[in-house]
């Protein structure tokens, strides 16, 4: 397909990359064009001097920016430029309100908005291993769900509009729970005096398990926290999920309390560590 990319930071940067591999026809555009430059120099195809100009003519117009904002600024550009019938793919993590004015905006110009949030972070995205959770027009869906799956493992429509970004805060949710717990167990195990790697091998095999268990208890243990999913994206993400907690009644106790611990980490001077950086709290 003819696709452009919009925003080429550390997830975007190779998402467009993989695309490009899968043999589309890729325009880019990014607010710093360094970063663009540097994308057609390694992948080919070309960069557009603005975010209209690099969706001219687009069957599929892929997003990853910064907020809800920057998403309606870059959708009002892009959609009279792209090809009649369009999609763009936002993989930006938003509000679902967001989303629903986009896909409203989009319809009235005979094109479509698919909100397509993503989880696996950098690494995941370089590998071509994202999970995207989408929303939006069942065909409009059907039509990008292959597109997508050129830097995805798991791509799965969950509703209509806004359906992907209310499933990216169930997401959010569950992983502040799983890094606080984490972060307290292996605080736990320094001052009980355990090894953490022997209590590692004790538990991972267990009903304790998970993704940030396996890929976080060393570098926690070793106050390593310069790489990954930062504190600051990790804040905004769980202010969209408060608000809309607000708004549909949930009670979310806990991650109001993490999202607090998660500010007294940004005021140590941690707005840029991996959101593993919770334990940092608890060893002061």
């Amino acid at each position: 397909m003819k696709v452009a990319f919009v925003g080429l930071g550390v997830m975007g940067f190779p998402m467009a990359g993989h695309l490009a591999k899968a043999g589309h026809q890729v325009a880019v555009f990014n607010r710093s064009p360094e970063k663009a430059v540097r994308w057609v120099a390694t992948h080919g195809g070309r960069a557009g001097a603005s975010p209209a100009e690099a969706a001219a003519g687009a069957e599929i117009v892929f997003l990853c920016v910064g907020n809800d904002d920057d998403v309606r600024g870059v959708t009002a550009q892009v959609l009279p430029a792209m090809a009649d019938g369009g999609i763009v793919v936002d993989h930006t993590t938003t509000s679902a309100t967001v989303a629903r004015e986009m896909a409203a905006l989009a319809g009235q110009g005979g094109r479509w908005f698919v909100d397509a949030p993503v989880s696996g972070g950098q690494a995941g995205a370089e590998n071509g291993q994202l999970t995207v959770m989408c929303g939006g027009d069942a065909q409009a869906y059907a039509r990008a769900e292959p597109v997508i799956s050129a830097f995805a493992k798991a791509v799965r429509r969950m509703g209509g509009p806004g359906a992907g970004q209310l499933t990216k805060m169930v997401n959010q949710i569950c992983i502040a729970g799983i890094v606080q717990g984490l972060a307290e167990g292996l605080h736990f195990a320094k001052r009980a005096g355990l090894d953490p790697a022997e209590v590692y091998k004790a538990i991972s095999k267990g009903a304790a398990q998970s993704w940030q268990l396996d890929n976080r208890w060393k570098t926690m243990s070793e106050g390593k926290f310069d790489f990954g999913f930062a504190v600051d994206w990790m804040r905004k993400d769980l202010g969209l999920v408060l608000d809309e907690a607000g708004a549909n009644g949930a009670t979310l106790g806990m991650t109001a309390m993490v999202d607090g611990f998660y500010a007294e980490v940004q005021a140590s001077g941690g707005n840029r560590w991996d959101t593993s950086s919770l334990v940092t709290r608890l060893e002061k």
